[in-house]
């Protein structure tokens, strides 16, 4: 149940096209369907602009195909994240429509038009190649949910001068996400260049002493530079979310 589809509901009440019957029946599952295995949250649209996002890890193919058709009923567009290269197949033979983003493991379905709300561009940037797939979750995120995404890969602190032949980039973004893994270093680099929000995302690509990203992460949330904020290792969905919100 999005926006759209509850402005047109009470339009048709008003004009008498749907009775009580028929409203109470479209509203039945608001706010939440159980299915069994998952609990569907039906309300999320209303309550925060963006449907529910799926997690793939842990889940079935079988699972996520099931919750899939379910928003596909109510006209959502539809985010599956950490989704392998065998459940992405499974999906697509069920939802052809469906397009897998094999870099960022995710799976996309259109329902509808995406509307760009966001009131500027967001940019992401990540250190190293290496870190790609995790920057690329975050801008598929973004986009979405609406908004324009910019992407600058493969511009980390051990070539600099990489990041600032594109600073004109770094001037022109409204909010910008920062993917590293190693000494997480670059997020600072950025906060002490710009005047918007740095969303940082610390990855577990390093060697021994990178701690699967503890290293990288602790450094990030000792950055000395201001406006740099910190989400979880790997997180480049809650980057991407958050940097949603910002744009809004």
């Amino acid at each position: 149940m999005n926006i759209e589809i509850l402005k047109k509901l009470i339009t048709d009440i008003k004009r008498g096209k749907v009775d009580t019957h028929g409203a109470l029946e479209a509203l039945k599952t608001l706010p939440f369907e159980e299915m069994g295995f998952a609990t569907l949250d039906t309300h999320r649209s209303l309550r925060q602009g963006f449907p529910e996002v799926i997690l793939g890890q842990g889940k079935s193919s079988t699972q996520i195909a099931g919750i899939v058709k379910k928003m596909k009923e109510r006209k959502e567009n539809i985010l599956v994240t950490r989704v392998d290269e065998a459940k992405a197949k499974a999906i697509k033979r069920a939802f052809p429509k469906a397009a897998y983003n094999e870099i960022a493991n995710t799976i996309f379905i259109k329902s509808h038009p995406i509307e760009i709300i966001g009131k500027g561009a967001i940019l992401v940037i990540c250190a190293g190649t290496s870190d790609t797939p995790v920057a690329e979750e975050a801008a598929v995120t973004a986009e979405a949910m609406g908004n324009k995404v910019e992407r600058l890969y493969d511009v980390g602190v051990a070539g600099i001068h990489r990041l600032l032949h594109k600073k004109e980039k770094l001037f022109a973004a409204n909010v910008l996400v920062v993917v590293a893994g190693m000494e997480g270093a670059l997020p600072s680099v950025v906060g002490g260049l710009v005047s918007r929000p740095v969303i940082a995302v610390p990855t577990s690509i390093g060697y021994g002493a990178n701690l699967g990203g503890l290293t990288t992460l602790l450094a990030m949330l000792n950055s000395c530079a201001a406006g740099v904020t910190v989400v979880n290792i790997d997180n480049g969905f809650g980057a991407g979310y958050a940097a949603s919100l910002i744009n809004r």
